[in-house]
């Protein structure tokens, strides 16, 4: 596996179970894992930037997403092929240089386009059929940073990426 230039992931079912929260209101909330946050450090000390594209438009994935210092959000995605054809030009890569984490229907064109896929552990079966790796982890407990971990022991340089922890500021 090459390293990827671009790693582009879904959030709901990924970052998330995939559960909404209603109040009585009608106010939602999400769940997000802690661990994924250590999947975007990783990816930022190898120099590799994340994209995260959603169907959904809401407050928490823009939190979330700034908190982190995650540069391209899109929000409200209906093509992700051809947002991510738009990116990967803006950036002067190619598709097949970028990785993609999915979980559902609306991901797979973009799981099948990638040079590198993967999905959560429970995602259905037709989409655990058509990526390269499914994950051990289910989406919204740490999924993302599994992937990420992934690509980079494959790489080998997950070990080289954790002893550059201590030297790196956020």
């Amino acid at each position: 596996m090459i390293l990827p230039k671009l790693i582009i992931t879904d959030i709901d079912g990924v970052w998330t179970d995939g559960s909404m929260y209603y109040t009585p209101e009608g106010d939602y909330i999400k769940k997000f894992h802690t661990y994924d946050s250590a999947g975007v450090l990783f990816a930022r000390l190898n120099n590799i930037p994340v994209a995260i594209f959603t169907g959904e438009t809401t407050p928490m994935v823009a939190k979330r997403a700034e908190k982190l210092k995650i540069e391209y959000v899109y929000q409200g995605v209906k093509d992700k092929i051809k947002l991510a054809d738009r990116l990967c030009k803006e950036l002067s890569i190619n598709i097949e240089e970028c990785a993609y984490i999915g979980d559902d229907i609306n991901d797979i064109g973009l799981l099948q386009k990638v040079g590198f896929s993967a999905c959560p552990q429970n995602a259905p079966s037709y989409i655990k059929s058509i990526v390269t790796k499914v994950l051990d982890t289910n989406g919204g407990e740490g999924a993302f940073r599994t992937f990420i971990e992934y690509i980079l022991s494959e790489n080998n340089i997950l070990e080289e990426t954790l002893n550059k922890i201590g030297d790196f500021e956020q």
